[in-house]
């Protein structure tokens, strides 16, 4: 892949690249409540003056699974403003679209729908955080696509392997073939690549003749074994990946010298998490494709609020408080984040009092200063047992960091055997209580049940097993034991399955209830 010149023609395909916006994320707080509507006004107006072929976009459009109406009302109007209007469109589409867009209800490209009126497309995959869930599938992309204003792409339904079919683009003599891959549970993506369970279809008509774009929504650092893509897993046919999820802006196209092929991260376009990389400079892509060649103009966000983070060791800084040192205003209310490192017997102030005096000066007056100190490392057999009245006790910050999958695990590992889940599935029940927690789905566990039931009773059909439900007194009123028996088996057994106690869907309620409530 070569640069581009800067001039356009009648073969420069021009598209402009951003990923996770988060609309709707602290929208009701006072001070940054309009931050991300105001930075996606300014994506659109670039996108508009730049004039733009169309505008593709990396996952996570929105902050939350359910957007507020206020979320859904300003992102329609500001694309009815800006992408809808009288302006031709200079490139065509020669895939299959019925193929392309295949869960949409109007399986064809918005500006070819002879209702609307459409001057910029828009496409984009969904993210981790909008992405589809309960009985049918649905995210708040689907919302989009079905009102004509976004092209959602890159959907696959198997859990079992994911084909991708490209968007084939056409301008002039330049052909691109757009890949698109939204957000799928990093592990198990990971094992489908091992297992040779991904597929990306080429074109059949001289394959050496298109640019091949891909955009994915996947952890790109490593977060664990098989949390995370490798870069080596993608096909080394392609010339760019568009990289989103991650929220550190690394938009300068950096080569993979294995595959051979270049990968820009454009990053988020508001700051969601005080941490290093959300305090890099914040911009977005112009990019130029003509024939194989490309060229990738960055383009400064100038609406995002400055974030400052520094680490403070105090052992390091003796002499830091100076009662002469003038203060100095800011006439932006900027992020501050102080990390205080107070190992070695220093004594943590008042916090709160000390950040009052940040009140009206920088936008995060409540978590100016976090104290850190470095503790020695617990012995892992303090960890084999989980106490949920324990949990209930423990300080809101503790039980913020607990993973919905993790609690799971460790209360049927700890669980006595006659509490184990025999017909449900743990992996399925971490999953659904996840949904019913930080997605608000309240018929997850409802709908899983009845589905493994359903699945279950087929089963069981299939192998002409008679099933005997009866109440066992002794147990509890809310224990149900399944006498199951088999003709083909001789005498009947009793099997004790399916024990699901109101206790345990008690506990986890509580706890994620309230840790609902504190995000």
């Amino acid at each position: 892949v070569c640069p581009v010149s800067h001039r356009d023609d009648e073969d420069t395909l021009k598209i402009l690249i951003a990923t996770d916006i988060h609309l709707g994320y602290l929208e009701k707080d006072a001070i940054r409540g309009n931050d991300t509507y105001v930075t996606f006004d300014e994506i659109l107006k670039h996108a508009k003056q730049n004039d733009v072929d169309f505008i593709l976009l990396g996952g996570d459009l929105f902050h939350d699974n359910k957007p507020s109406r206020k979320s859904l009302h300003n992102c329609i109007e500001l694309l009815r403003k800006y992408c809808m209007g009288d302006k031709p469109i200079t490139f065509e589409i020669l895939s299959d679209q019925a193929v392309n867009f295949s869960t949409s209800k109007f399986p064809w490209v918005n500006y070819q729908d002879e209702n609307l009126n459409i001057s910029i497309p828009v496409f984009s995959v969904h993210g981790n955080h909008d992405d589809p869930t309960g009985a049918d599938g649905l995210c708040a992309l689907d919302v989009l696509s079905c009102a004509g204003l976004v092209n959602h792409f890159g959907r696959s339904r198997s859990v079992e392997k994911v084909e991708v079919s490209p968007v084939l683009l056409q301008k002039g003599s330049t052909r691109i073939a757009m890949y698109g891959i939204g957000s799928i549970p990093d592990e198990r993506l990971y094992r489908m690549f091992l297992n040779n369970q991904v597929t990306m279809l080429r074109p059949r008509e001289d394959e050496s003749s298109w640019f091949n774009l891909l955009v994915v929504h996947q952890n790109r650092s490593k977060h664990g074994a098989t949390n995370y893509i490798p870069e080596q897993f993608l096909d080394d046919f392609l010339d760019l990946v568009v990289w989103g999820h991650e929220h550190e802006c690394r938009i300068d196209p950096e080569r993979n010298e294995q595959r051979l092929f270049y990968i820009t991260q454009p990053g988020s376009s508001v700051v969601t998490s005080l941490s290093p990389g959300e305090a890099v400079k914040k911009h977005i892509g112009l990019l130029r494709v003509k024939g194989r060649k490309m060229n990738l103009e960055k383009i400064p966000l100038q609406t995002v609020r400055q974030f400052f983070i520094q680490d403070v060791v105090l052992r390091d800084h003796l002499n830091l408080f100076n009662p002469d040192h003038p203060k100095v205003t800011q006439k932006i209310e900027a992020f501050c984040q102080e990390k205080v490192d107070y190992t070695g017997g220093f004594e943590a102030f008042n916090v709160m009092r000390f950040n009052q005096k940040f009140v009206d000066r920088l936008a995060n007056p409540k978590d100016v200063v976090h104290f850190v100190r470095h503790r020695e490392c617990k012995d892992a057999k303090d960890e084999e047992n989980i106490n949920f009245d324990e949990l209930l006790s423990r300080a809101s910050a503790e039980v913020m960091q607990l993973r919905v999958e993790d609690l799971v695990k460790q209360y049927f590992a700890t669980a006595e055997k006659n509490m184990q889940l025999s017909l449900l599935t743990e992996q399925g029940m971490g999953k659904a209580v996840q949904e019913f927690v930080d997605k608000e789905e309240r018929d997850a566990i409802e709908e899983l049940i009845n589905y493994q039931l359903e699945k279950t009773q087929h089963h069981l059909k299939e192998r002409r097993v008679e099933a005997v439900e009866e109440k066992i007194d002794e147990e509890g009123p809310d224990t149900t034991i399944i006498i199951i028996s088999s003709s083909s088996e001789g005498p009947r057994r009793k099997n004790r399955s399916c024990k699901i106690t109101n206790l345990y869907f008690l506990h986890l309620f509580i706890i994620f209830s309230t840790r609902k409530k504190q995000m």
